[in-house]
């Protein structure tokens, strides 16, 4: 089962896609105002199919739009041919495109051929909306723009998002992020959350949130 958002002002589309991903039991979340899936959680689903041809805001500009905000397959629904709309739309960040009109069979063979190999390539991202974490390159990005932390601050807002909601102290900050063997002590997480808060708050974002008398936690 996967959790699929589904973008096409036809409410018909979206009802053949609803009764069709259903067959192999995926969950899908069907919306026919493209401007609403801006200010989405798309964190939350496993792929996104989007039509290019809608009213007001097209699917290449939402596209564009939202690919920050999420590293899942993104397959557009296109009607489109021309080799140039299919290199534009993969080059705004797409992953695939299936042409309208399209039989079931293929719908379903092409979404759950994208989710196969989702399941297979290792994560190496994070995300949280705006934040992205390369858990590979140990650097936290927001809109693709690199946030300047030091390796200790990095390391704590990785492990604090990792366990997103849960309140942790000071001191299991620091022996989770440093061990035991760590060279400071816990009264160094307060300074370098300030210094976190500080960095973030010039991109207008405070995920870090204190629980008086208790401790800290990640609250995207």
């Amino acid at each position: 089962m996967a959790r699929i958002l589904v973008v096409d002002d036809e409410k018909d589309v979206l009802a053949l896609i609803r009764n069709t991903l259903l067959l192999d039991g995926h969950v899908t979340t069907l919306e026919t105002m493209p401007e609403k899936v801006i200010e989405m959680n798309l964190s939350s689903f496993d792929m996104i199919l989007l039509d290019v041809m809608m009213t007001g805001l097209d699917g290449f500009r939402l596209c564009e739009m939202i690919r920050y905000k999420t590293d899942c397959p993104i397959l557009f629904l296109t009607a489109k041919v021309l080799e140039e709309d299919i290199m534009y739309g993969l080059g705004v960040g797409a992953d695939d495109y299936i042409l309208k009109p399209f039989g079931t069979g293929e719908l379903r063979a092409r979404v759950n051929a994208h989710l196969r190999r989702e399941k297979r390539e290792r994560r190496t991202t994070l995300n949280f909306d705006e934040i992205i974490f390369n858990l590979s390159g140990k650097e936290m990005t927001v809109k693709n723009e690199k946030v300047p932390l030091t390796k200790s601050e990095y390391l704590i807002c990785e492990f604090l998002a990792r366990n997103s909601g849960q309140v942790f102290s000071k001191e299991k900050i620091y022996e989770s992020v440093f061990g035991y063997e760590g060279e400071s002590d816990s009264s160094a997480i307060t300074e370098h959350i300030k210094n976190i808060r500080s960095k973030l708050g010039k991109f207008g974002l405070s995920p870090l949130e204190t629980i008086w008398g208790i401790g800290y936690k990640w609250n995207r």
